[in-house]
């Protein structure tokens, strides 16, 4: 192949051009095809599998899981505490050595001598112990085993909200595949039109009745129209492995051609079911444990009362052994009177933790009848973008098709008909996007009305 003889003429040129993009597209249409036995999804069924595999929701699962363990350290504080303890003890020091030998049972009659006293012979003492300890009462322990449980709930509904929100994030991406899909099929038949147009400028060219310039602008258009092409299935490629990520799955997923449909409501049905979200109940859990933070602080001037006991056995020769057997019953109160004013500084400190719980509460229900308002907005604004985006298209193609029959008859020249298909290709893509706005629009109300999975009629 002649490379200079190539350069030297235009026409060759851009048709080489075009068969090095046409072998793109037939590259990509092959690794897509490759691709034909990925599994279709639908709608309902990705969410259901991401409420189960996505990773965020799991992670957030344990995070629960671990607040529900918080409770039951807090409960430890108030049940009995069982210890078993072994010793082994060598001493010549006098008074260990008198209270060893007693505790074993071995004192005698000449262990009195002052020698003996005074300068003992070294005594092994092998102890065994169990004890046994039961707080009757404990005001901190009571008060914290209840914020404990109310943590628990409050990250319960986190994870509540959580769900919702990847459920709208599998929405939005499931969307996005079949816009995606849909944008390869408008760029394909953008092809389809650039291509017959450059045939038609050929013919015309051929025959004597068209300008050769109308032949290469006719094969530049074709090859942006099949840039395009490529651009559109690498996007959609990229959309399905976005949707397998948020199913947890490494590889992409197909979205199948159900369209979710989200019915309205009035704005007021979407702010009272807001107000039951599961960050707004968070926060006031929030609350009522920030109130609780006072009473724990108040429960540091109350006394502990407890009982306990122990069994306890002493031998000089080896472990467990029994020469001498030991018990004891105790009872005690312990009661701080003075603790350098530590008390006093916590239970300031719980009453600032009450005023910012309450400042973020009052956020949190603001933002959120904020983003209601918004929401239902959207709605509204994207139903009717999406009314216009079609009489757009329908204008557009009507407009094309008539610019087509002028430049048929030689009444048009080749640049009207290329403005003419450049304005229907993007009417194309904007009636896409706008219609799937729309029904994302609703998702996202019913979303921010706390409805999502309700609606989709997931069970819980």
């Amino acid at each position: 192949m002649n490379v200079a003889r190539i350069i030297s003429d235009p026409e060759r040129l851009i048709r080489v051009k075009v068969v090095i993009v046409c072998l793109l597209i037939t590259l990509l249409a092959g690794a897509s095809g490759a691709q034909d036995g990925e599994k279709v999804i639908s709608l309902k069924e990705a969410v259901v599998t991401a409420l189960k595999e996505n990773h965020e929701l799991l992670a957030s699962g344990f995070e629960l899981d671990s607040a529900g363990e918080d409770v039951g350290i807090a409960r430890s504080a108030l049940l009995p505490h069982l210890s078993f303890e072994e010793r082994f003890m060598r001493t010549n020091n006098p008074p260990s050595v008198f209270s060893a030998k007693l505790n074993q049972q071995r004192f005698a009659q000449h262990d009195f001598s002052i020698d003996l006293l005074n300068g003992p012979q070294a005594i092994n003492d092998y102890q065994t112990s169990v004890a046994l300890e039961q707080v009757l009462f404990s005001g901190r322990a009571i008060v914290g085993l209840d914020m404990t449980r109310l943590q628990r709930e409050a990250r319960a509904e986190e994870l509540a909200r959580k769900k919702q929100e990847i459920a709208y994030r599998v929405v939005a991406a499931f969307l996005s595949v079949q816009t995606a899909r849909q944008y390869v099929t408008a760029a394909e038949r953008g092809v389809e039109d650039a291509t017959e147009h450059r045939r038609v400028a050929q013919l015309r060219y051929d025959s004597g009745l068209g300008l050769y310039s109308d032949v290469l602008r006719a094969a530049t258009a074709l090859a942006e129209a099949e840039q395009r092409l490529v651009s559109s299935q690498a996007g959609l490629n990229l959309s399905k492995r976005s949707l397998g990520l948020l199913l947890g799955q490494a590889g992409p997923l197909d979205a199948s051609a159900d369209t979710p449909e989200f019915s309205q409501r009035g704005i007021d049905v979407y702010a009272g079911m807001a107000s039951s979200r599961g960050d707004v109940k968070a926060a006031e859990l929030y609350l009522d444990n920030a109130r609780n933070g006072i009473k724990l602080a108040d429960a540091g001037y109350l006394p502990t009362l407890g009982m306990g006991g122990s069994y306890q056995m002493n031998d000089h020769r080896r472990p467990l052994g029994s020469e001498g057997e030991s018990w004891t019953v105790q009872a005690f109160l312990r009661w701080e009177i003075f603790d350098g004013l530590k008390r006093e500084h916590e239970r300031a400190k719980a009453k600032y933790r009450v005023s910012q719980a309450q400042e973020q509460l009052a956020a949190i229900k603001t933002a959120v009848s904020f983003k209601v308002y918004e929401a239902y907005l959207g709605v509204e604004e994207a139903a009717k973008n999406a009314e216009l985006s079609g009489a757009a298209l329908k204008a557009a193609e009507e407009g094309k098709r008539l610019v087509e029959m002028r430049y048929r008859n030689s009444l048009a020249p080749l640049v009207d008909l290329m403005d003419a298909q450049s304005n229907l290709d993007r009417a194309r893509a904007a009636f896409i996007a706008r219609t799937n706005d729309s029904r994302l629009a609703r998702a996202n109300l019913s979303y921010q009305g706390g409805a999502l999975i309700d609606d989709l009629a997931i069970e819980k």
